[in-house]
């Protein structure tokens, strides 16, 4: 029965008491004694306050197994998340002064700051931060080396290879179109202009040399297609080349041979435009038709067609001087004179040039023979007779005495080069007349066309 009071008295004493629960979060002392149980216990134990570490967690160990992780003596271990690194002790104790023993913080990790890239640079999206991207770029003209994009890792080191700019692009030149020019007039070759072509640099803008193969501008080109390149070089030696072609070109009659019988000189290349082509014949033969021709602009020779007939001489003419133009600029002449046709002088002139006959035609030397004393004097050129008073007007004209034997060697001009009083051997003849002006270009034209004789 006692018990039974006691009991009462004692539910009634706790109905009395000022309610321990939390409003409105549905917890009641009443339902977890054990937390009751720890408050009543520790209500008078110092507490530090709660850890919160920013970017970062706190694992904690209480003294006997509190269940708050902040009571007195509790130990704490520091920790980061990845990308950031502790500043600070690893481990925080609460001490009796409601204090943790040091301060902790976790900063963000940071890399090296990048180095900026020669002829380049680069951006970042975070600075040099945990997780950044940092992106190279160059210089217009300038190729990336490297890893274009890096990232800041945890370790603190940037991914990837450093980059660097370099100049891989070749230095642009451009060169003039193709040049065309037809040579002037009696010329083989044309003078052809145009401006040096300046290179570009895509990077710098530097050039260190630039090299012509071929002729330069100004130049004397002759006939024909020639090819001109420029190469530039830049500071990396990197080359840039440009090539045009120069077109030279000689307008050209149709080719004109010799006459038969004949020669034919001429000047440049013997067919060009403007070049001359001049005619002549061997011995014995007189030119008929233009002496000399002219290539000309629209491809056609001047003049007529030369040929070489075989030379007549016209022996009835009035005068001696009528007779020696007919020999003007087309043969020489030997004049023989003996008072009669047994003179011992004469008749061993005309034994040795017989057998010269052929070194006399390639001399061009027509033999004119005086015989005899006027009234009884007669003049013979070949078989053709001049009539006395003829062969008497030539004898006044050259004044060749009549009663002696007399040699008169006369020149394409009608001038009188040599006399001889006695006969001359033909070797005496032919060193003589090679001497002559004319002489020089008449033996290169028989070499040329291989004329002499056996």
């Amino acid at each position: 029965m006692g018990s039974c009071w006691l009991r009462l008295a004692a539910l009634l004493a706790l109905g009395t008491r000022p309610s321990l629960e939390y409003q409105g979060s549905g917890y009641s002392p009443l339902e977890d004694d054990e937390d009751v149980y720890a408050r009543n216990r520790y209500k008078e134990t110092p507490w530090c306050s709660p850890i919160k570490v920013k970017h970062g967690y706190a694992n904690c160990r209480t003294p006997q197994g509190e269940y708050y992780k902040n009571v007195l003596g509790t130990r704490c271990d520091i920790r980061c998340q990845k990308g950031y690194e502790l500043h600070g002790p690893h481990q925080l104790i609460c001490q009796s002064s409601k204090r943790w023993s040091g301060k902790v913080l976790c900063k963000q990790k940071r890399c090296p700051t990048l180095s900026m890239p020669t002829n380049g640079g680069f951006k970042c999206l975070d600075g040099a931060y945990f997780g950044s991207r940092c992106e190279y770029y160059c210089s217009p003209g300038y190729q990336l080396k490297g890893d274009r994009i890096v990232t800041c890792m945890d370790n603190k080191a940037w991914s990837g290879r450093p980059a660097s700019c370099i100049d891989t692009e070749p230095p642009r030149i451009q060169c003039p179109s193709v040049k065309e020019k037809t040579a002037e007039p009696n010329k083989l070759t044309a003078r052809v202009f145009w401006d040096t072509p300046e290179g570009r640099d895509t990077a710098d803008g530097i050039l260190t040399d630039v090299i012509l193969k071929g002729l330069p501008p100004g130049s004397h080109f002759p006939e024909g297609d020639h090819k001109i390149q420029y190469t530039v070089y830049d500071r990396a030696e990197n080359k840039g080349t440009c090539k045009f072609l120069v077109k030279v070109r000689v307008r050209r009659c149709v080719k004109l041979n010799a006459p038969d019988n004949g020669y034919i000189k001429c000047s440049g290349d013997g067919n060009n435009y403007g070049a001359t082509c001049e005619f002549s014949c061997i011995g014995g033969y007189e030119l008929q038709g233009s002496p000399a021709r002219v290539c000309q602009y629209n491809l056609g020779w001047s003049g007529v067609e030369p040929t070489c007939a075989p030379m007549n001489i016209n022996v009835n003419v009035r005068t001696a001087a009528a007779l020696l133009d007919q020999f003007y600029e087309k043969r020489r002449l030997l004049i023989i004179s003996t008072p009669t046709a047994a003179n011992f002088f004469y008749r061993m002139q005309l034994g040795m040039l017989q057998p010269a006959q052929c070194g006399l035609d390639l001399r061009h030397v027509t033999v004119v023979e005086l015989v005899g004393v006027f009234p009884a004097q007669i003049g013979r050129i070949g078989v053709k007779l001049l009539p006395p008073s003829l062969a008497l007007q030539l004898r006044l004209l050259l004044r060749i005495p009549h009663y002696n034997f007399n040699i008169v060697v006369m020149d394409k001009h009608g001038m009188d080069k040599e006399r001889y009083p006695f006969p001359a051997t033909p070797a005496e003849l032919f060193a003589l007349i090679d001497k002559f002006p004319l002489r020089k270009d008449e033996m290169k034209l028989q070499a040329e066309i291989g004329q002499s004789c056996p």
